[in-house]
């Protein structure tokens, strides 16, 4: 078995049909792409679970569930819990709406499979304000229940300045790290002035550099090389 492949079958536990096409095609371009996702992916000053997990968050807000799937695997295997991952789905909805919410729901049961957690499912056609009350079950402290009844009073009432700053606002996920989330969304969909603008917010709750590039590392990786020229722009040069 050639390097990626083993690789890939050690991320995954098995070999994805797309690795396993990518090498029969053109094996060199599947060694390039390791190599790409191995420096993109590797400990940093992001860790690997921030980066998987961050990865699941990017790809429901842009409604990408397969990719988004993929990485829950990895947040999980990286120590993530079910209420991290349950932020990140949720701070998605800023930018996808319901249906990133809707699709966060496949990352949110293949964790519950990965962690043998046993729970009702829900319809993924429900409503948001019914998603977000169905994940205020698996909260485990009084502040974090609190933060989701908070929530969903937010949501029934459409307030949106508030509803957004409550989805930001610190829980289990610090306000660092929902605010590089949202630097990662608008950069993998290429909108330029809005990644400007939260790389500046995400500076503002004191997230350096070296964390936001290696973010623009993680969004090549999953949306391509525009992506690294959207983030690009918006780092300051050293």
């Amino acid at each position: 078995m050639s390097t990626g492949l083993d690789y890939f079958k050690k991320v995954y536990d098995v070999v994805p049909g797309w690795v396993q096409k990518m090498h029969d095609y053109n094996p060199s371009m599947l060694d390039h792409y390791t190599a790409l996702r191995g420096a993109a992916m590797a400990e940093g000053v992001l860790s690997v679970k921030e980066k998987d997990i961050l990865l699941v968050g990017i790809n429901s807000a842009r409604h990408y569930a397969r990719s988004m799937v993929y990485h829950t695997k990895g947040a999980i295997d990286g120590g993530a819990t079910l209420e991290e991952l349950v932020e990140y789905l949720l701070v998605a909805y800023i930018y996808g709406g319901e249906e990133a919410l809707q699709i966060g729901l496949q990352s949110f049961e293949y964790a519950l499979e990965l962690t043998g957690t046993q729970a009702e499912k829900i319809s993924h056609d429900s409503t948001a304000t019914d998603i977000v009350r169905y994940y205020a079950q698996f909260a485990t402290t009084d502040v974090s229940k609190d933060y989701y009844k908070q929530l969903l009073t937010l949501f029934v009432s459409e307030d949106v300045n508030a509803l957004t700053d409550k989805l930001l606002a610190l829980n289990v996920v610090d306000e660092q790290m929902k605010h590089i989330l949202m630097t990662g969304i608008y950069t993998t969909v290429l909108k330029n002035t809005e990644t400007d603008y939260w790389a500046k917010k995400a500076r503002e709750k004191g997230v350096d550099e070296p964390r936001l590039a290696e973010l623009g590392y993680i969004c090549l990786l999953t949306a391509g090389i525009p992506s690294w020229f959207e983030i690009s722009d918006a780092l300051i040069q050293k």
